[in-house]
């Protein structure tokens, strides 16, 4: 009986030494978990600015998107491929160290005149009297998207010249997109156009972040004293109030924190102030637009519509809405059997 009561004794007394031991454990982890805490704020409230001085070029792929270079596969030197059988492919150089891949569809009347034609035929049939159209498409993808080949061939059956040109940085164009760089791109192409397009309409038409390509290279052209003539804006965005809201507000809420961690929408490269643009802008324009837009609300759309009559007047500035129902969302006016009589009717405006 005695040895049993000492070997409960002494169960009883490895219990509370334990407990004894776990409370010390639990008082030492106590500084340690704030120490560890205290390094984790520390690395954030540092690496949160090295991240905001690197949030530009991040915001720049998420903008353009132009590494996703959709449908797979496809040689972007033969249209022909895709059932484009009076396209001829080229490269043109915008700046020093920048190729644009560009396709060229003809009027459909010349398919069969088109078939084995040279580069310098097609250069030559832009002289023909034929409205010539330039689109500026959107971002992600590259110049052979299903819904960029469906508005060529739009545009083709009515008989006038398509241009196709992927930015920098898009399909088989070289460099890199930014803002300026894609503008420049866009005024390149326009200028070779007008070289040798006689006296030949020259219409612009934006899709999506072409729109805000567009209206750029449109003031460009204003502080020229030029003018394009006539502009088509197709899914048109605004970005005016639209500023990024950033996860480090508290940053500028500290003395002095202004300098030492500058506002990264400072440094962002893609603007695209198309409200402004519009401001300026003195060329006809013809906004298009579904009501089911999942990207960019049919209210922000009529909004620069506004802006833009404001400007000019409505006789030089119309918008073409297209029913919800129809479910074309951002890409799909293309295929709505009403569209052609709406572009012949602006271009027979201009």
């Amino acid at each position: 009986m005695t040895r049993k009561r000492v070997v409960k004794q002494h169960g009883a007394s490895s219990a509370a030494s334990k407990v004894q031991r776990s409370g010390r454990v639990q008082r030492d982890e106590a500084p340690s978990r704030w120490l560890k805490r205290g390094l984790l704020a520390l690395v954030i409230f540092l690496l949160v600015p090295c991240l905001q001085r690197t949030l530009p070029e991040l915001i720049q792929h998420l903008v353009y998107t132009h590494r996703v270079r959709v449908p797979f596969f496809i040689d972007l030197s033969r249209p022909s491929d895709l059932s484009l059988n009076h396209t001829v492919n080229m490269y043109l150089t915008s700046e020093e160290g920048i190729s644009l891949g560009v396709w060229h569809t003809v009027p459909e009347s010349k398919w069969k005149e088109a078939q084995g034609k040279d580069l310098a035929w097609y250069q030559d049939t832009l002289r023909d009297g034929s409205p010539v159209f330039i689109y500026l498409h959107g971002n992600t993808g590259t110049r052979a998207a299903a819904h960029r080949i469906g508005v060529a061939k739009v545009l083709s059956a009515l008989g006038y010249h398509v241009l196709v040109p992927d930015y920098r940085g898009f399909g088989d164009s070289t460099g890199e997109p930014t803002e300026a760089g894609v503008t420049t791109d866009a005024l390149y192409v326009y200028n070779w156009v007008k070289e040798r397009s006689g006296d030949s309409l020259v219409v612009i038409w934006g899709h999506s972040l072409g729109t805000g390509v567009a209206t750029n290279a449109a003031v460009k052209l204003h502080e020229q004293g030029r003018s394009f003539d006539g502009v088509i804006l197709e899914g048109a965005f605004n970005t005016k109030g639209q500023e990024m809201a950033t996860f480090t507000w508290y940053y500028w809420r500290l003395p002095g924190s202004g300098y030492l961690f500058p506002d990264p929408g400072e440094e962002n490269k893609a603007l695209f102030p198309s409200e402004e643009n519009l401001k300026k802008m003195t060329c006809p324009i013809l906004f298009l637009h579904s009501e089911d837009d999942h990207l960019v609300p049919i209210q922000t759309v009529q909004e620069m519509y506004e802006v833009a009559v404001t400007a000019q007047n409505a006789e030089r500035v119309k918008m073409v809405p297209f029913d919800g129902s129809l479910g074309y969302l951002h890409n799909g006016l293309y295929r709505d059997p009403h569209l052609p009589d709406s572009l012949q009717k602006f271009v027979l405006s201009l």
